[in-house]
């Protein structure tokens, strides 16, 4: 079963640019994923420029036959449009609140210095909840996924 995620960062104009991710959205995965290898914004952006994803890697890496799973390089993520030939998929949104309306189960954000997590569309006082992605793994949830 698929544990849905959207990753996205805050432009320079304000507004929020996403993409989805089908499986491992779960903090002790994608989470952990960019917290790890996705804390520069050059490489966040080009990421997002991907589009909409079945999985993420380490590595954004190149072009590879979405349906031979033997060949695929596991350390490179598994986009739709450039590894399955889809239709490019990227969202923007006018705000955060806007953004989490549409969310999946987990939703990521780069603040500028590190990665925030909002959990099932969490809401307090009309305002989605965040927390740190840092915050949100327990040593236990790492070793259970084979991160050390």
């Amino acid at each position: 079963m698929a544990t849905r995620s959207n990753i996205a960062y805050k432009t320079e104009d304000g507004t929020i640019r996403s993409i989805y991710c089908h499986w491992d959205g779960y903090p002790a995965h994608n989470g952990e994923m960019l917290r790890r290898h996705y804390n520069d914004i050059e490489k966040i952006k080009a990421l997002i420029e991907l589009g909409s994803l079945s999985s993420l890697r380490p590595e954004i890496g190149s072009k590879q036959d979405f349906d031979d799973r033997k060949s695929q390089n596991e350390d490179w993520c598994l986009a739709y449009h450039r590894d399955r030939g889809e239709e490019l998929s990227i969202q923007e949104y006018e705000d955060i609140p806007e953004w989490i309306s549409e969310m999946e189960e987990y939703a990521y954000l780069w603040n500028g210095k590190e990665w925030l997590v909002n959990d099932h569309g969490e809401m307090r006082g009309g305002f989605p909840v965040f927390d740190f992605v840092s915050e949100k793994i327990s040593a236990a949830d790492l070793k259970a996924v084979g991160w050390d």
